[in-house]
This record gives C-alpha cells, sequence and structure tokens, in this order.
C-alpha cells in the first residue's frame, strides 16, 4: 500500500499507541536480573562463543607444544577435535534456549556444561572408534571434561559480562540517548502554533496536543521494545507538527503492505531518522521535497529504507552523524549484532536502510 500519511490520527488511538509495551514485550533486559545464560539464539552470542572457545583451544595448542615446526599440524588436529562437538554444542542450545530460558541459574549452568560434556564425549567416541584399547575411554573423559570447562568459561564470561553491562547501566545509556534528540523542532512547533493561533485555534490547540503527546514518549524510560504500529503513531505525530510549519513543502510517502504491524522495534527508532530527514533534507530545499520510508518482512527480517533529497556536502549533511549514531547505538542494546544500520547517496537521495530480527508481541492465549 503506497500512501500519503493522514493529516491526523484519532486521539484516542494515540494515546493508547503511546503505552509502553510491557505484556509479553522483549525489554533491553534480555537476561533476567540474576540469570547469567546467553541467549544461543543472537547472532552476537553465537560469534562470542566461537572466539571465545578457539581461543581457549588455540592457548592450550601453544601451552602444550614442544617443537614449532609441528605447531601447524598441532593446530589443525585440535580443530578436528574441538569444531565438530562445538557446533553440535551451538545447534542444541540454540534448540534448547527456551528451556534454557525457563530454568535457575544453577541448573541452567549444569544443563550446559552437562550438554557440552556429553557431546564433546560423544564425537571423541565416533573419532577413537568404540574398539581401541582402554587409552580411548581415558580419552573420552578428558573430552568430556574439556567439554564442560569450555562451557563453564563460556558462561563464566557471559555472566560477568552481564553485570558489566547491567540493566542498570544500559537503561542510563538508552537515556542518555533519548536525550540527544534535538529540541529544536519544539521551538519550530510552537513558532508554528503561534503562526495559526488566530487563523485556525481548532488546529492550533490540536497541535499542542500533538506536541504534548510526543514530549510525553519522549520522558518515557523507552526500555522496553514497542510495535512498528505505535512507532508510526509517533512519526505521524511529528509529521503533522512539521507539516504545519513546512506545509506543501513536506511530502511524505509510506509503503508499508509488506510488513506486520506486531513487528517489535527499539522506541523512538523512526523518529529521529525523520527529523533528520526534514532539518537536512526538505528544510534546505526552496520546493517541496519528498520523503519516501518502505517498511518490508524478509523472511525473519524486518527491513526499513528511508531516503530523502541530498543537497550536497556544502549543506548541514554533516550533522546527521548524532541522530544515526543514536539510532546504531539502539539497536546494538537491543539487538547486539543481528541489527544493522547502512547510509548511502545516490541519485541526490540520501538513503538510510535499517535491519532488524523479526521479534513480535506474544499474543495472549
Amino acid at each position: 500500500m503506497l500512501c500519503e500519511i493522514p493529516g491526523r490520527c484519532g486521539r484516542a488511538h494515540w494515546r493508547k499507541a503511546t503505552g509502553a509495551v510491557t505484556n509479553g514485550v522483549a525489554s533491553i533486559r534480555q537476561i533476567p536480573q540474576g540469570h547469567f545464560a546467553p541467549d544461543f539464539r543472537n547472532l552476537g552470542v553465537v560469534l562470542r562463543i566461537l572466539l571465545l572457545v578457539n581461543g581457549f583451544a588455540a592457548l592450550g595448542a601453544f601451552a602444550r607444544n614442544a617443537e614449532w615446526s609441528r605447531l601447524p599440524q598441532e593446530l589443525v588436529e585440535l580443530a578436528a577435535l574441538v569444531e565438530p562437538p562445538l557446533i553440535g554444542a551451538l545447534v542444541l542450545f540454540y534448540l534448547l534456549q527456551p528451556a534454557l530460558r525457563s530454568l535457575p541459574s544453577a541448573l541452567c549452568w549444569f544443563a550446559v556444561a552437562g550438554g557440552a560434556a556429553v557431546l564433546a564425549a560423544v564425537f571423541r567416541l565416533l573419532l577413537t572408534g568404540v574398539e581401541a584399547d582402554g587409552g580411548a575411554a581415558e580419552g573420552i573423559g578428558h573430552a568430556a571434561a574439556w567439554g564442560a570447562l569450555a562451557a563453564l568459561l563460556v558462561l563464566t564470561y557471559f555472566g560477568l559480562r552481564d553485570r558489566a553491562f547491567s540493566p542498570a547501566v544500559a537503561e542510563a545509556r538508552l537515556m542518555a540517548l533519548t536525550a540527544r534528540i534535538r529540541p529544536h523542532f519544539l521551538f519550530n512547533s510552537l513558532n508554528a502554533v503561534l503562526g495559526v493561533i488566530r487563523s485556525d485555534p481548532r488546529r492550533a490547540e490540536a497541535a499542542l496536543e500533538e506536541l504534548s503527546d510526543l514530549f510525553r514518549v519522549l520522558m518515557q524510560e523507552n526500555r522496553d521494545l514497542t510495535t512498528l504500529e505505535e512507532e508510526l503513531a509517533l512519526c505521524r505525530q511529528y509529521l503533522n507538527l512539521e507539516r504545519l510549519r513546512l506545509g506543501e513543502r513536506l511530502a511524505v510517502k509510506w509503503q508499508f503492505d509488506q510488513c506486520p504491524m506486531d513487528a517489535l522495534v527499539p522506541p523512538l527508532m523512526l523518529q529521529p531518522l525523520l527529523e533528520n530527514a526534514v532539518y537536512h533534507g526538505i528544510e534546505p530545499g526552496a520546493s517541496t521535497g519528498e520523503i519516501a520510508i518502505s517498511l518490508s518482512r524478509r523472511g525473519d527480517r524486518i527491513a526499513i529504507d528511508l531516503a530523502n533529497p541530498f543537497h550536497g556536502e556544502r549543506r548541514h549533511h554533516s550533522g546527521n552523524r548524532m541522530a544515526l549514531d543514536n539510532v546504531r547505538e539502539r539497536l546494538m542494546l537491543f539487538f547486539d549484532l543481528e541489527a544493522s544500520l547502512e547510509t548511502s547517496v545516490s541519485g541526490g537521495e540520501y538513503r538510510v536502510r535499517i535491519r532488524v530480527p523479526y521479534r513480535h508481541k506474544a499474543r495472549p492465549a
């Protein structure tokens, strides 16, 4: 559906949309307090586990090496022993992630360490065979012990990391990011209201209500993911205020027929980008400028593409960096390495591409 954003959205719908999403919605607290099991379905977690375990194995190979000439061969042999159970463990814990997250910390650690030990022993048994001498049994026991030790090392690392980036620290960073949003549109909006307060008092009153609603959202804690529907309602309020000031110079088109509105995104993700597009793409132009936004679902990911006019580096496009860094940090806080933000300039347009994993609000049973 390709459509112009309507001039106003219902007051009741907007006030409902501005409420925090708390029922069944993921928070920035990705790991509950006191629970140190990593999210084995998170790309960043998987990459860190691969680096940590392989680094641990490489250090062991260096420690036991007696001849430097044999080190490459020993590393290859060690990789043949380490990689199969490591990949198997990642697949197993990916499948068991919901069950692991429901366990108390002690049981979760026991399950992860035990699962890693069993997988290490099974793969060692497959490599050595059952017909080998008594040394094979000892080797299988050593493999199980090293598997459990590697799992405990990983869990300890993520436990320390979780404490270092505790919810209090993450929420403080998120609040600081929220405070960076430029306040210039507040003054512009107030001036626009003053400009129509005599000629159209009802519109001026509605604009003040919209401004109040918008700042109510800005002053919330914003530590929970919000639905895309609610984020778009916030953007409509913002664009209504800017349209009051810019009039026909501001044209906005949305394409979102392929995007589920229950998709969860960081709060205030699109509004700073729209503000950026207005400030850098519409205001410097003398004629009508268009902001185009496309939202779609592509498999298990949500794709968001935003384009606005580009007026050259001599304009204040260098100021784009603050809003972009703001959103990029939000994506990192909520989604780690699973989300991305890229920018480009082509055909006289400044483009922003965002990709986030598709997560949705849990529906009541």
